[in-house]
This record gives C-alpha cells, sequence and structure tokens, in this order.
C-alpha cells in the first residue's frame, strides 16, 4: 500500500506510523546522502589544513618528491570548484582529469574510479550546495620533473587501469559486497595500507599488505592479519566508532578516519566493512601470554618496561583504566609481524587525541632520548615475546634505521 493512500485516511489507525514512514523516505535528499558519502570517502580530512576552514584545501600531503598542497573543494567559483559542471566533478573523482589538467595521484581517483555514477551525483550535488570560500592553498613544492603535470599522462598510462572493476564474488554475502565497495572506492584503504612502487603506484599484488605513510605504518589489513592479531567484530567496531579498544588505540591518519569518516557511518555499513576485512569470517584470538619466559630471555627489557611503561600499561601488561592506556597483552601493534609501530610509538610517542569537546584520550611522552637503540629492541623484544608470539627479534640495527627516518623527517621530539 503507498504512502499516500495510508495518509488519505484507509487506514487511521497507523497514521503516526505511515507518517513517520513517508518523512524518512523524503528525508533522504541527494544532498543528505552526498553528505553521508562525503563522510565516507573522509573527504574532509584531506581537504582541511589545520585550524582551518572545512573543505577549503591547503592541507600538505608530503610525498617522497615534495609536497602537494590538497585543493579548495568549496563552490567557490574563483579558487573552488564552482564552475565544475557534474561532468567535469565526474573527470577529477573517477579520472583524474581536472579542467586546467591532470590531478596528482594524491587525490584518490585510483580508487575513486570505483564509485558508481548515482553516489557520484550525489556528492556533487552536496559539495554545490557548501558555503564558497575564496582561498588559494600553497602552491605544491615538487622537484623535477614531478612538477610537470602532463608527466602524470604517462604515469596513468603505465600505473591506472579505469577499465578494471571490483570483483564481485559470487559466493560472498551481500553484506561482504556492500563491504567490498565501501573498503576500496569510498574509503580507498588500499590508498594508505598498500605498499606503493618507485613511482608511488599501489603494488596491486601486495593489496592492504601494509606502508609506512608519515612515519608510521598504516598497517596489515588482510584477513589472515587481523584474525593473526585476534581482532573480533565486537572489538572492530569499538575501534572504528572510539578509537580504541582492548586490542589498542588508533593514532595518525586512522584517528583522524574514525574521526571524521567511520563513527559517522550507519552500523549497518560498519558491519559491512567488517565482515569484508574480516573476509566473512572470525577471529580466534590466540594466547600469545608467555612473560616469564620473556622476562628471562630479555632481562633488561623487563627491567625498561617496568621502568618506563608499567605505570600506564600495568606491570603484568593488563593495561590501568584510570590511565586511559591499552593493554600490550593482547595489544594488535605488539601481535603485528611487523615491529615497526611497536618502534616508532615509543621513539615518538603520541599527542592528545580528541574524538569531541567531551571525548579525550591522554598522550603519551616519546623516549627516543632516555632509550638508546639496543635498549629500545630489547624493550620491543620482551614486550613482543611476552604478549605477542613473535617470531623474529628486533635488531638495534632495526630501531637506529626507523629513528634515523623519523628524525630525518622532524617527528621526534614533534607533537602532531
Amino acid at each position: 500500500m503507498s504512502c499516500r493512500s495510508l495518509l488519505a485516511g484507509e487506514l487511521p489507525v497507523i497514521f503516526i506510523a505511515a507518517l513517520l514512514l513517508c518523512g524518512s523516505a523524503i528525508a533522504q535528499t541527494p544532498v543528505e546522502n552526498g553528505r553521508y558519502l562525503a563522510a565516507a570517502g573522509d573527504c574532509i580530512a584531506c581537504h582541511t589544513a589545520t585550524g582551518g576552514r572545512p573543505f577549503v584545501g591547503g592541507r600538505p600531503l608530503p610525498t617522497p618528491f615534495g609536497t602537494i598542497y590538497s585543493a579548495n573543494i568549496t563552490p567557490d567559483r574563483k579558487t573552488g570548484i564552482g564552475n565544475y559542471t557534474l561532468e567535469d566533478f565526474d573527470a577529477a573523482m573517477r579520472r583524474g582529469k581536472g579542467p586546467h589538467g591532470n590531478l596528482y595521484p594524491a587525490m584518490p581517483y585510483t580508487s575513486y574510479y570505483l564509485i558508481d555514477g548515482e553516489d557520484i551525483d550525489a556528492l556533487y550535488r552536496y559539495f554545490m550546495q557548501l558555503p564558497p570560500v575564496e582561498y588559494s592553498p600553497p602552491k605544491n613544492r615538487l622537484i623535477f620533473p614531478a612538477n610537470l603535470r602532463f608527466g602524470l599522462s604517462a604515469w596513468n598510462w603505465l600505473y591506472f587501469d579505469e577499465g578494471k572493476k571490483l570483483p564481485q564474488p559470487g559466493d560472498k554475502s551481500a553484506r561482504w559486497q556492500r563491504g567490498n565497495y565501501l573498503v576500496n572506492a569510498l574509503g580507498h584503504c588500499g590508498e594508505c595500507h598498500t605498499p606503493r612502487n618507485f613511482a608511488q603506484a599501489m603494488e596491486m599484488e601486495h593489496r592492504f599488505a601494509g606502508n609506512v605513510l608519515e612515519g608510521w605504518d598504516a598497517v596489515d589489513i588482510r584477513p589472515q592479519a587481523l584474525q593473526r592479531q585476534g581482532w573480533t567484530r565486537e572489538q572492530l567496531m569499538e575501534l572504528f566508532t572510539t578509537a580504541s579498544s582492548e586490542r589498542g588505540t588508533l593514532f595518525g591518519e586512522m584517528f583522524r578516519v574514525v574521526k571524521h569518516s567511520l563513527r559517522h557511518l550507519s552500523e549497518e555499513d560498519l558491519n559491512a566493512i567488517i565482515t569484508y576485512l574480516l573476509d566473512d569470517g572470525e577471529s580466534r584470538p590466540a594466547d600469545f601470554h608467555n612473560m616469564e619466559q620473556a622476562a628471562a630471555r630479555y632481562p633488561a627489557g623487563r627491567g625498561d618496561f617496568i621502568a618506563y611503561c608499567a605505570g600506564c600499561h600495568g606491570r603484568e601488561g593488563r593495561g590501568i583504566l584510570l590511565a586511559f592506556a591499552p593493554p600490550m597483552d593482547g595489544n594488535a601493534a605488539i601481535r603485528a609481524r611487523n615491529p615497526h609501530n611497536s618502534i616508532a610509538v615509543i621513539l615518538r610517542g603520541l599527542p592528545e587525541q580528541r574524538l569531541s569537546r567531551t571525548r579525550a584520550r591522554a598522550g603519551m611522552p616519546g623516549f627516543h632520548r632516555e632509550l638508546d637503540d639496543a635498549r629500545l629492541a630489547e624493550l620491543v623484544n620482551f614486550m613482543r615475546s611476552a604478549w605477542g608470539g613473535a617470531e623474529a627479534e628486533v635488531s638495534a640495527e632495526e630501531v637506529a634505521k626507523i629513528r634515523g627516518e623519523l628524525s630525518d623527517h622532524g617527528y621526534l621530539g614533534a607533537r602532531e
């Protein structure tokens, strides 16, 4: 029965329910849908500079070839996208073609090309009704020949195949298929979590295997990695809505993804993302608790853990609630095969992180001055042996390499 017939009085007993039903259907306008899709695509994170107005651009995006500054995507006709037609917007989003030339693939058209036309239209309608702001971001600072945009035609010819569509296996659930679209297209998760070659193109044969970005490891999010670390559906849901769980705390760019994107998605879509990431499976957390043997093998590491870490994370690694510190026992970073983040977080620390005015998480000091390479390697080996099921030791040389990279990029001593 149609909403019109219900409201006409044929079933007056359920008039209010019908009104609510019809109202909810009317409320989902293309603009509102576009607002939701922009959150799913995390557009605000890249197109908003620190302390700047939303979507006006100017955020620096470091690359091996220099710094790219994000564009103004408000509908200002002079400095933004106010003169874009829907066709212009579609070309920029899905083919990396701007009205004045090729876009750098820092704009993730190499994933956005998978967005369907109806969603592109909704996004266009949303951005075109935003308040226009006249603002010109700084000019890109790129080395030769990366500063020549026409060279991107060759890059696209070599590395961008807009005809390649998402695989949609017939044996996967509808929820998995929705997650496939959200993760690979709108969410463009592979752009950060996939290793890149010398030309900064994604190595698709290692999709989602992890990639160092701004000094952090954008971790391996393939199903086998998440399952080995023991992530359950409930823990991932908590992580995607609060940026923390008993498995650990998000930081860096991934914290901003939760703040601006994931926590604003529907429960249904979050469940779809989790279903895709776990590949329709469930984790069975392994027990890697082996603290006594780890302490005997790495006594100096155990001593430094007591001295520097136990005050917040607990002597047994189970965390202290009042310290807002996650446990080390079962921590995903400690369980990860790649020890990068375990090393980096001790060296550089973490800033206070604020999801909203009322929800903040305390920071953590860095210990790059207190711990030399050998001591830090011993500390990380103790933790990974005690609670991570580590199969390989971290060397002082590995710590020195990560320390040098962080120092070269100004991350040691900086509060992000």
